[in-house]
């Protein structure tokens, strides 16, 4: 899985503009946890190719700021690890720590 780092708040207007276009992940990850860890090796790990190609990975530990203005923007309580799906600028899916299944982010990501 290719990652972009999420580490400007600047960058969630980005994100709105390719979620037009094509589904965006955002997955929140806390270095300082092991079942975030857990997470991110299980999606990393996964045959199933995600329908998108735009995967931006948040440490945030390091920016937190930017945790919490996804949660703003998009409408959902902040929890870690998260993952969510961008579609036109809205969170279509979101799961977190070991609800996060790379199966549903492919069949939400993949759904037109």
């Amino acid at each position: 899985m290719n990652w972009k780092n999420l580490e400007q708040q600047e960058q969630l207007a980005e994100i709105d503009q390719l979620s037009a276009i094509k589904p965006v992940l955002i997955f929140k990850h806390s270095t300082r946890c092991s079942t975030s860890a857990m997470v991110l090796n299980r999606l990393e790990r996964s045959e199933i190719n995600l329908p998108t190609e735009a995967n931006f990975y948040l440490d945030l530990i390091a920016h937190r700021d930017i945790s919490n203005a996804i949660a703003s923007r998009y409408g959902v309580v902040h929890e870690s690890p998260q993952a969510l799906i961008i579609r036109n600028g809205k969170a279509v899916y979101h799961a977190s720590h070991f609800e996060i299944s790379a199966e549903e982010l492919g069949k939400t990501a993949s759904v037109n």
